[in-house]
């Protein structure tokens, strides 16, 4: 089979298409003939920092939607031929990959292939980062960084679905925040000014619940920008800085809290929470509460042009890999 590894860290060029044995599943396991694979900022950081990576060569990829080829032992519930959609700690840039049975997800009826693929990362970590952890009530105001990406794309739809008394978002362009403007978001701000564009549109009293997947100086910033007991959720550390504190000085005064949430360290610690969250996500692209556009797709050996356009920081949406023709 086809499959696409680096084995050195650095630019998108390190990625090759090789020629690799076809997996079989282990207990727990199916093996999934894929159809599309999602491209995930965190493959561009295992390739070029080592972001996971236990060993080389490796294959990135998190995210897959195909056929079930092969089914292992002590796997019930799921069978060679149907349609899923799995969440896997790496290896998806293949045309078959194997995945924990636990977090694989057969597709609800109506929903194919392509559209699954944009699924098992974004969709569950968006309503999470609303839902379950940043716990958003009608009417509250909602500020999320990175509004153009995958995640930003899906959490302003959920948001606005949930009744949120105004949407705001942070990115990076002109075509970022008029992408966003078309998914949930009343505003958009830029990240130099963010805290200030807050603050003057909500008179002062800062937002309700703020998602951040930059860490760092964002972050800190951010806290600020929360009203009388506001909450902020961390997803990630896109600016690469130094580990964040946050303690007594920053949450007494005015009663705030912070969370953080992983989906792949979900997966690890509590994958049946995992599930149910997966299945209540799944529901809101069915039921046509949330879409998420592919803006862009590449065959699978050509996942170095997908590392380039998502590297460039002016993608919106999704992007796939290609792997069936």
């Amino acid at each position: 089979m086809r499959a696409v590894e680096f084995q050195e860290y650095g630019s998108p060029e390190v990625l090759q298409i090789v020629q690799a044995g076809t997996p079989e599943p282990g207990r727990g396991q199916v093996t999934v003939d894929a159809a599309y694979v999602g491209v995930n900022f965190a493959d561009l950081k295992a390739r070029a920092e080592g972001y996971r990576v236990q060993s080389l060569p490796f294959r990135p990829g998190l995210e897959v939607a195909g056929r079930i080829r092969a089914v292992g032992d002590g796997v019930e519930g799921l069978r060679p031929g149907q349609e899923v959609a799995a969440l896997v700690d790496g290896g998806a840039y293949a045309e078959v990959v194997v995945a924990d049975a636990a977090t694989v997800f057969p597709l609800p009826e109506g929903l194919d292939l392509r559209t699954a693929a944009t699924l098992p990362t974004v969709v569950p970590t968006a309503h999470a980062l609303l839902h379950e952890v940043g716990r958003l009530r009608a009417g509250e105001t909602v500020l999320v960084q990175g509004a153009a990406g995958g995640i930003g794309t899906v959490a302003g739809q959920l948001a606005r679905a949930a009744g949120a008394g105004a949407v705001y978002g942070v990115a990076s362009s002109a075509a970022k925040a008029e992408h966003a403007l078309k998914h949930g978001y009343d505003a958009v701000f830029t990240a130099d000014t963010f805290a200030d564009d807050v603050r003057r549109a909500t008179d002062g009293k800062g937002v309700d619940l703020l998602l951040d997947p930059v860490g760092g100086d964002t972050l800190r910033r951010g806290l600020d920008a929360l009203a009388v007991f506001g909450r902020l959720v961390s997803f990630g550390n896109a600016s690469g800085s130094e580990p964040w504190q946050v303690g007594q000085p920053e949450l007494y005064a005015r009663g705030r809290s912070v969370g953080g949430f992983s989906i792949l360290a979900l997966a690890q610690s509590a994958p049946d929470a995992l599930r149910a969250l997966a299945e209540r996500a799944f529901r809101t692209v069915s039921d046509g509460t949330v879409s998420l556009p592919v803006t862009a797709e590449f065959a699978l050996a050509d996942a170095a042009e997908a590392h380039r356009l998502m590297g460039s920081r002016t993608s919106t949406g999704k992007l796939l890999l290609r792997v069936t023709d």
